[in-house]
């Protein structure tokens, strides 16, 4: 078929085109994503919420080269964004291991949990009015960053530049109260 076809198929939301790009594209793009994270039930849910969002947002999606590429391009990302998440909590769960079993619930806890949180807060909200929206569009709502720059009419490093800015002023504010291991996750 046509991509032009397909692609204007996919903007009008049209259902016999979502199906066929679905039986025709799935069972590649799962084994390439197998390819990727090494597990074939972790690549079939990557492909099939990639196909849930290319249906819910499709009115908004424009594939400017070749459908295929686009498909497979948005599978490698969203596999190596679920490798980096991966490495994130392995990386937290040893950080944790070794601590014994810690009441996480007592009242001293609970303190200091808001405590931090009001730090965090007048963090933010000192922060510039654009480069705070920019951050809770990023971190609290869990945009990416084009999705955040097309949204705002900013370009894309704008929304990057704001997010570091934002970030090193949280790192500065919060420095006195995390312990060092902690700041680069921040």
């Amino acid at each position: 078929m046509d991509d032009l076809f397909l692609k204007k198929g996919l903007n009008e939301q049209n259902k016999i085109v979502f199906d066929f790009l679905f039986q025709y594209y799935y069972s590649g793009l799962c084994a390439y994503a197998e390819t990727i994270v090494r597990e074939e039930e972790v690549a079939e849910d990557i492909v099939q919420e990639l196909f849930v969002k290319i249906w819910i947002n499709s009115k908004k999606i424009s594939v400017n080269g070749s459908l295929k590429s686009y498909l497979f391009t948005a599978v490698r990302n969203r596999c190596f964004d679920f490798l980096k998440h991966q490495n994130v909590k392995s990386r937290s769960a040893r950080l944790n291991h070794g601590k014994g079993d810690v009441d996480e619930s007592t009242p001293e806890n609970w303190l200091v949990e808001s405590e931090l949180r009001d730090i965090i807060e007048n963090s933010i909200t000192k922060l510039a009015p654009r480069c705070r929206e920019i951050f809770m569009m990023s971190r609290f709502d869990g945009l990416k960053n084009q999705e955040i720059a097309d949204k705002l009419g900013l370009s894309k490093r704008t929304v990057e530049l704001q997010i570091t800015n934002a970030l090193k002023a949280l790192r500065k504010d919060l420095k006195p109260y995390l312990p060092v291991v902690l700041l680069p996750f921040l």
